[in-house]
């Protein structure tokens, strides 16, 4: 069974005094990018894009309380505090402060009933003419996401952002839909249940209508009312560049949007002749091994046409390109020419992989010269050695293939799940490998998790992919000064919790760490279970996650028993953790079994289990379904909570 420790949740208190409109307008302003979010997500994606985008932000604007009279509502500080301005994005601080939480439900009141049936949407909506304003476009995943929402009620919607984007619990979402005038919170729980839970998509920039992409809307049609000659003449310079385009399709600038500046940087930035190539043999020599030292490589480097493309779609990308980017990563164009690390046909696509000293892009469009095109990003600042030794070209059919660094000597396979078992070696050529299963694209049950063996003179290392362009390393040992998880114990400590990596899919992870910090004894002498932390850190530094993991003897999996985001627990800054479970033995006892790491010197449990232990284990009888707050000293005095 899962852990049961949590952290409770209280009410707001009462509020001490009156608001004004000032404090009304800071409240919105903090809270506005989260605000915007919710009710982009709860209005029927049948709007379209760019109408919804800008009724959310109608909406959202138009809950600011409209004179000091209605600000007065918006309950004050509780008693003894003072409002400062906290990080927005903390779970804590939101659920802490009632003025977001009555902002919250003027925002969602607004967004359900405009989402019902035969319901006007406001009249006062912004207008921003000549444009149209679009939030970046994400992934296959998102996509999935927003066709599943698009299928649900929008109370349904609505629970389902509350519980992914806001992680309350149903409790808290049934009051919050009964506040707004939902009839029904129950069956507007029980349809969101038919979606997975996928918190981190909600948090893409395919839900952001704060980050936005301009496009023209209607050009032609305001030339042909202006004057009917212009519109002949627009027309006949259209036909024009069609009769002038390849016979592949594609125009010079491919599918880029049309020139909106021209200055002499970003003309550099454009000409394929001032890319930086790289020697094959120069990164023997080089001060770093990152990404600057890897030589242009493909069959396809000396393909002008394609590169000019590849460059103009980064700069402008048009409406049949689909963008998308590791969280926390810029889609921008690049400052000057970037350097050019592949260029090739991968499957049906012809690829192009840039890079700007910052981020990865890579370009790719249809080998048979339809149109439309795909432009992904990753972060990589700061890349070491090991970070760098792979990228992803492609994936298809399951499979994905990688370019490999130019020190990497040997490649190959290897399943997670099988420690005891011989790598497969992969062949490769030119520093392309040939297609391996990709577990970023696994469906249904995990019983295999296959990950990429490198080997060269920065020594052997596992990589994994997440769905990003840059494999995810792993790693095992104690947090500060963890080995390459490629090592008998490294493969012993992963093999249990191989599986968990699923839940770091998509989140622009740079590695992940596995730590088995503990061995309990369990109580009915079936032998010492297992307590291993997982701990996935990120390009952008923040949003790093920690799982706390258990496995008792003879199962093959271990079970997440406690998560946090955006914690420092279980890593190089705070390399403490403390986590509990409600165990059933063979007997059919309940216990409460926690664990903290070595230097943990007592254990207290309070709540529903009250008990207390010396060292790092505790072990207490316990009732089925109790729930439990841990906390625990460590040597030097300091006490930590429970990850949860």
């Amino acid at each position: 069974m899962q852990s049961q420790d949590v952290a409770h949740r209280h009410a707001p208190a009462a509020a001490s005094g009156p608001a004004d409109v000032e404090r009304a307008e800071a409240l919105l302003v903090e809270h506005y990018p989260r605000l915007v979010r919710l009710a982009h997500l709860v209005l029927p994606p049948g709007l379209g894009r760019a109408r919804r985008v800008l009724t959310a932000h109608a909406l959202t604007q138009r809950a600011l309380p409209r004179g000091r009279k209605q600000a007065d509502l918006i309950p004050a500080q509780p008693a003894g505090r003072t409002h400062t301005r906290r990080d927005p994005g903390d779970p804590a601080a939101r659920e802490s402060d009632p003025g977001y939480a009555y902002l919250r439900e003027r925002v969602l009141r607004a967004a359900l009933t405009a989402a019902r049936p035969h319901r006007g949407l406001p009249p006062l909506l912004p207008r921003v003419w000549g444009l149209r304003l679009l939030p970046r476009s994400g992934g296959a995943d998102e996509l999935a996401l927003d066709q599943r929402l698009s299928k649900l009620s929008a109370p349904a919607r609505a629970a389902y952002v509350l519980r992914g984007l806001d992680r309350l619990p149903d409790q808290e979402i049934r009051k919050i839909l009964d506040a707004a005038g939902v009839d029904d919170p129950g069956g507007a729980l029980a349809m969101a249940n038919s979606v997975p839970a996928q918190p981190g998509l909600l948090s893409s920039p395919e839900f952001d209508p704060c980050t936005l992409q301009a496009r023209p809307t209607d050009l032609l049609r305001r030339r042909q009312h202006t004057r009917a000659a212009l519109g002949a003449a627009a027309a006949l310079a259209v036909c024009g560049a069609l009769l002038a385009l390849p016979h592949s399709g594609w125009g010079p600038d491919g599918a880029a949007a049309p020139v909106y500046a021209e200055n002499p940087a970003a003309q550099a930035a454009l000409d394929p002749g001032k890319l930086t190539r790289v020697s094959p043999t120069a990164w023997r020599a080089a001060a770093r091994t990152d990404f600057s030292a890897w030589p242009a490589r493909g069959p396809l480097t000396g393909d002008k046409d394609l590169l000019r493309r590849a460059l103009a779609v980064w700069a402008r990308p048009g409406q049949n390109v689909r963008v998308s980017a590791t969280p926390g990563t810029q889609t921008g164009g690049p400052a000057g020419p970037p350097q050019l690390l592949y260029a090739g046909q991968v499957d049906a696509a012809r690829v192009v992989i840039l890079y700007d000293g910052l981020r990865i892009a890579r370009y790719a469009e249809p080998a048979d010269g339809t149109q439309g095109a795909a432009l992904d990003f990753a972060r990589v600042d700061g890349a070491t050695g090991t970070e760098a030794s792979a990228l992803v070209l492609g994936r298809a059919d399951g499979n994905v293939q990688y370019l490999l660094a130019p020190w990497v000597t040997k490649a190959a396979t290897r399943d997670l799940l099988k420690p005891a078992a011989a790598p497969t070696p992969l062949t490769v050529t030119g520093g392309v490998t040939a297609p391996l299963t990709s577990p970023a694209l696994a469906t249904g049950n995990c019983t295999s998790w296959t990950v990429l063996q490198v080997s060269g003179g920065l020594g052997t290392q596992l990589a994994t992919d997440l769905g990003e362009l840059v494999p995810a390393r792993l790693t095992a040992g104690r947090p500060g000064a963890p080995g390459a998880a490629s090592g008998p114990e490294g493969l012993q400590a992963w093999a249990p919790f191989a599986c968990s990596l699923a839940t770091e899919r998509s989140s622009g992870v740079r590695s992940v760490n596995a730590w088995d910090y503990a061995e309990q004894p369990l109580p009915d002498g079936s032998g010492a279970g297992q307590w291993v932390c997982t701990r996935a850190e990120t390009w952008r530094g923040d949003g790093a996650a920690a799982l706390a993991q258990f496995r008792v003897p003879g199962s093959r999996y271990g079970a997440v028993t406690a998560k946090g985001t955006d914690t420092a627990a279980c890593g190089p800054r705070d390399p403490h953790v403390l986590a509990g479970v409600l165990w059933k033995s063979k007997g059919g006892h309940w216990y409460l079994l926690a664990a903290g790491a070595p230097d943990t010197v007592a254990i207290h449990a309070s709540g529903g289990i009250t008990a207390s232990a010396p060292g790092s284990l505790l072990i207490s009888k316990a009732a089925k379904g109790a729930q439990a707050q841990l906390k625990g000293t460590l040597a030097g005095g300091k006490a930590i909570d429970g990850l949860h």
